[in-house]
């Protein structure tokens, strides 16, 4: 039978609610044929009452949808319109349980999420979901690559019209650009203290030729930007399977000249 070398990759999304878990956290495994399998646990706090588990897919560019609904209180799964042959789920207990995606291949990369209730109606108000695990099926063609990352400084001609000081902001961007597979996150710090407040980031990584880049914006008040000896860091995590590596460049205030560029494994 027809086979190719695959790369595995499992990774929590990082929407986690603390009553329903997803494991493992991370996972990599090497398949080598289209006949491996990847299996993802789910378990929750949430009591023995909580006997009904969902589990969901979201492909690129698709809405959620429900693949199969599992009971304790019958040993036959309900899979709807998918294929038993490519799905497979156990119930063993009212507080856990699994799913199995079957003969991996490319189509089968996306978003996989557990949800929890105590009845069959699966609106949300009944029901619990867990943190999503993203699964790529690797091209066997393409080598796992980190990003590399670039800092811009703020435009001198961004708001310098504005009368107002106190409205006049400055935007940073961070680009991180010719990785492979697209699992990266990006947080900021300013002077070494983690800020969320006037980040803007890309939803996802887009893919540019073999490659992936995505992109981050920190937004300051011009008066921060201003400040002597603020720096002004974009640090980007990449998980290539085994481990996870943070790269990150730094820039100064005011001159904006370039730091460093580092990388953490």
């Amino acid at each position: 039978p027809f086979s190719f070398p695959l790369l595995l990759l499992l990774f929590l999304v990082d929407t986690e609610i603390a009553t329903v878990r997803l494991e493992p956290v991370q996972l990599s495994v090497s398949p080598t044929c289209t006949g491996d399998n990847a299996t993802i646990h789910c378990n929750h706090t949430k009591g023995i009452n909580y006997f009904q588990m969902y589990w969901y897919r979201q492909v690129p560019g698709e809405n959620i949808k429900l693949i199969v609904f599992t009971t304790t209180a019958k040993p036959d799964h309900d899979f709807g319109d998918f294929d038993k042959k490519k799905f497979s789920a156990t119930k063993p207990d009212a507080e856990s349980g699994t799913f199995t995606v079957e003969n991996l291949e490319p189509g089968d990369q996306g978003l996989y999420f557990c949800a929890v209730s105590q009845h069959s109606d699966t609106d949300t108000c009944g029901t619990y979901f867990g943190g999503g695990t993203k699964l790529t099926v690797l091209d066997p063609k393409r080598e796992i690559t980190p990003p590399t990352v670039k800092v811009f400084q703020p435009s001198s001609k961004e708001c310098r019209n504005l009368k107002d000081e106190k409205e006049r902001k400055k935007t940073l961007l961070c680009v991180a650009r010719d990785f492979y597979p697209d699992h990266v996150s990006i947080f900021w710090q300013v002077n070494a203290k983690n800020v969320t407040k006037g980040v803007a980031t890309d939803p996802a990584a887009r893919l540019d030729d073999k490659t992936y880049f995505i992109t981050s914006r920190l937004r300051v008040h011009a008066e921060v930007w201003t400040s002597p000896g603020t720096n002004f860091s974009c640090f980007v995590t990449f998980f290539d399977g085994n481990k996870t590596i943070i790269k990150d460049e730094t820039v100064f205030a005011v001159e904006g000249m370039f730091m460093w560029n580092s990388e953490i494994t």
